[in-house]
Formats: structure tokens, sequence, C-alpha cells
């Protein structure tokens, strides 16, 4: 199968699942392809949750799970063999998001062969892909997930925290596992640039506090709030922003917590609210009674992620390759919010 070339590319998650794929599947390619040469030092010891992963050599034909991960091995020149289907964000139907389609095409050869992971890793197709390496730095895997997927190939997983790896982590303990490591800070290098040059483009968000929610108008029973273990919070850390010290005190290692609007006193420390939906969201938000009494709320001052766009998904789970994708416009969106903060 060879990719259909993208005619368009326009500008997460919701309820408390963290990030959801899509179906579909397609015949696995021969070659992961690598662009560039792998440094040495194999065998690779790289340590995780679950132990240390040994990768004896250089790998070429390089798969990757859960989301975000295959982001890296392209952004370093490597054609995944597989990946999990995107469903989230995807703007055209065709399981891949537009960051990762626009480098595929760069690279060219064959296409990844997607698995569907909305019901958890889809062991067995990863293991039609035949890899040599599995990426999963950035992961929720469980240490079952994990022991099968070492039976198929070596696999990186998480360092500490489920869906708590920074993008910059990801990068490098995927990178490493590729034998990518010095190519893999060159990138988040740039990265960094790209993010110092938006930030310094909006100064009004600089020390603003942050309280980044899903909330469903409709039905205010459970309100989700991310806590600073998750990858979407942490990037704000990269823009000059925090999370309220309220927020930050509750969830131990859980990436989010569930309030209900009756406690939605705990966002009132924060200058600025960030939720997914459209643009009847702040409206309702302000005529809830309960709601509509937060501060951030009451003044406007919210960010409205379009819900199930590829920039919420470029946001909930930011990498290398969709920061850059996001950066612009998502900045603008917190900078217009921090003009309303009063």
């Amino acid at each position: 199968m060879r990719l259909a070339r993208r005619t368009a590319l326009p500008a997460v998650l919701a309820a408390g699942a963290l990030l959801l794929t899509a179906c579909g599947s397609s015949p696995a390619p021969s070659s992961s392809s690598p662009a560039a040469t792998a440094e040495g030092g194999f065998p690779l010891r790289i340590a995780n949750t679950y132990g240390t992963t040994e990768i004896p050599s250089p790998p070429t034909r390089a798969a990757s799970v859960s989301w975000g991960n295959q982001d890296v091995a392209l952004a370093l020149g490597v054609v995944p063999v597989g990946m999990a289907a995107s469903t989230y964000g995807d703007d055209d139907g065709d399981g891949i998001l537009p960051w990762a389609e626009s480098a595929l095409e760069e690279l060219g050869g064959d296409a990844p062969a997607l698995y569907d992971e909305t019901d958890g890793i889809a062991f067995e197709k990863v293991a039609d892909t035949t890899p040599d390496v599995i990426l999963g730095a950035y992961s929720g895997l469980s240490a079952e997930d994990y022991a099968t997927l070492s039976e198929i190939a070596p696999t990186v997983s998480f360092p500490e925290v489920a869906f708590g790896t920074t993008w910059r982590d990801m990068a490098l303990i995927d990178g490493e596992a590729l034998g990518l490591r010095s190519q893999a800070e060159q990138v988040v290098a740039d990265v960094d640039s790209r993010i110092e040059e938006a930030v310094a483009a909006h100064p009004s968000i600089a020390g603003k506090t942050v309280a980044y929610t899903s909330i469903n108008p409709a039905d205010t029973g459970s309100i989700y709030v991310y806590t600073p273990v998750d990858a979407r919070v942490k990037f704000l850390d990269d823009l000059g922003m925090s999370t309220p010290d309220s927020i930050a005190a509750q969830g131990g290692d859980a990436f989010y917590i569930t309030i209900s609007a009756e406690n939605a006193d705990l966002l009132s420390a924060a200058d600025i609210l960030v939720t997914y939906g459209d643009e009847s969201t702040l409206a309702a938000l302000q005529a809830d009674p309960l709601l509509g009494k937060v501060p951030a709320i009451a003044d406007g001052a919210v960010v409205i992620v379009p819900n199930a766009t590829p920039l919420a998904a470029a946001t909930s789970g930011p990498t290398v390759l969709s920061i850059p994708y996001a950066l612009d416009e998502y900045v603008g969106l917190f900078a217009a919010a921090a003009d309303r903060v009063k």
C-alpha cells in the first residue's frame, strides 16, 4: 500500500479516557527504511518502569504502540513498519494524523501497517509487522502488556508514570532505542527554539495559571481535570504557564481527577480554563449556575480547543512533530484568553 497524497492540511480527549485510536490495518511493509545511521553502542540497555530493555543491534524494523511514538521515528527519518491508527482528530479518516502523513509523504516508501488500539494493544497485529524494536516511551502499558510485547521484540516503555512522559523524554527514549540519540537531541532543540519564538510573540501568557479540563456542559456530574502528571499539562510549563496549587495537590500519579460542578471551586484559582468543545461551549459554561461562578469562566478567560480536530489531537499528546504543526494557533488561543483575565 502506498500513501495517498493529502490535498489539504487543515488547521483530546473528551470524558475520562486518555486518547483513542482508530480501527484499521494494512499489509506490513518490508522495511522501516532508516534515513540515518545508528550511532553504535549496541547492545543498548534502556531502563524503564518494568525493567531494562536490551536492544542487541541497530533496528531496521521499528514498530510503535500507543500515542505519538511513531512521530519520533518519523522525525528521525525512520518509517515505522507498524503503528496505531488514529481516530481522534483524524481529519480525513485514513488513520494517520496530518503531521505524520506529511512526514510519511516526505520520506516515501511503503506505508506503515495500522492497527486498532481502541480496546488495547493489538498484539497479533504488532507481531505481524515482525519488528525488531517496539517504541512505547509515551504509553500506559501494563506490566502484562510490556511482557507480551517484549516476547515480540525489545520494547521501550514509559520511564516512570503511565501517560506522563514529556514530549522531550519520549523523543530521547524512543530515539535512543533507534540508535539515534544525538539526532533526537537535535530535534528536541529545534522544537524548543520554535516554542521560545512563539512564547516571545505572546508575552501576556507568561505566568498565567491554567486549569486544563474536559467538561460536557450538558452533564457536569463528571468534570475531568488534568493534573501536572499529564503531558498536555506539562506542555503548558513549556509555554510559561503553570497549574494552580489547588489542582497540583490532587491526583498523585493519576493524569486526571474527576470532580462535579458542586466542587468547581477547585478551578477558581486558575487565571485561564481550558476545555474541549465548540463555539457554543463557553456560553453553556457561563450559563451553568455553578460553573458560571468560576472566575475564568465568568470572565471568558477560557480556551476552547476544538474537539476531535487535529489541533486537539496535536496538543493532547504533544510530540516533536505535532508541536510545530499546532504551536502558533494553540499559543494564540491562550493569548486571547489571557487578555480576558481580570
